[in-house]
């Protein structure tokens, strides 16, 4: 069971995302929050395998609650779920440790794709955002494709096949499988080729992964 904690401060959009997720018998609601500083005392009171959190919220937004239940949870997986697109809130939302960035308006299947993704340990971007985002993380530094090659030269062989498959939206447990490897080596491979690379989460090796031209067998 996907253990789901939800904070939005309109109460009519936590009943509408809650009804969404009610239709997959594999998510569970635990708890629901109106603001940020609640939303960060009931993820440290329930520990969900997911925190969706609305980007504005009262007394503390979504990003700054995201910032603080990372650092004192950091394996939660954190999606923000918002009305707003924009770049800015993108790129935030990835510098604070979010593995997801959703869309209200989006397609509810994208919703629950995401809530599995993430709490597999992989990340999920809306489609409707993910063409700015790589945008975003060209102009911020993970530069043209030649030095995104050189970048993954320096990996090894099934860190690379890994890192294709992080670019093709995979999480752990389906890396495994299609590299017919145990998930905790997975894991040590992508640890290390995010050190070696530098990446501060897996979103950011998605889109090197894409910027290099690695494809997924």
């Amino acid at each position: 069971m996907i253990r789901v904690m939800l904070a939005d401060d309109e109460a009519m959009i936590r009943a509408g995302v809650r009804a969404i997720l009610g239709v997959d018998p594999a998510i569970e609601v635990v708890a629901e929050a109106a603001d940020g500083r609640e939303a960060i005392a009931l993820a440290l009171a329930h520990r969900p395998d997911v925190a969706l959190l609305d980007i504005r919220m009262p007394r503390l937004d979504g990003l700054a609650a995201a910032a603080e239940i990372l650092r004192v949870l950091p394996g939660a997986g954190v999606a923000m779920l918002t009305t707003f697109g924009d770049d800015e809130y993108v790129a935030r939302a990835l510098d604070s440790g979010a593995r997801g960035f959703l869309l209200k308006s989006g397609n509810p299947r994208d919703l629950l794709a995401g809530i599995h993704a993430i709490s597999e340990g992989g990340a999920y971007l809306s489609p409707d955002i993910t063409a700015r985002v790589i945008g975003k993380l060209r102009s911020a530094g993970l530069g043209r494709a030649g030095e995104a090659r050189a970048k993954v030269q320096q990996l090894t062989q099934r860190e690379r096949d890994v890192l294709a498959l992080i670019g093709a939206g995979l999480s752990n447990s389906q890396i495994a499988r299609r590299l017919h490897l145990v998930e905790g080596t997975v894991k040590g491979h992508v640890s290390a080729l995010l050190a070696r690379l530098d990446l501060g989460n897996r979103v950011q090796a998605a889109i090197l992964a894409h910027e290099a031209g690695l494809t997924a067998e």
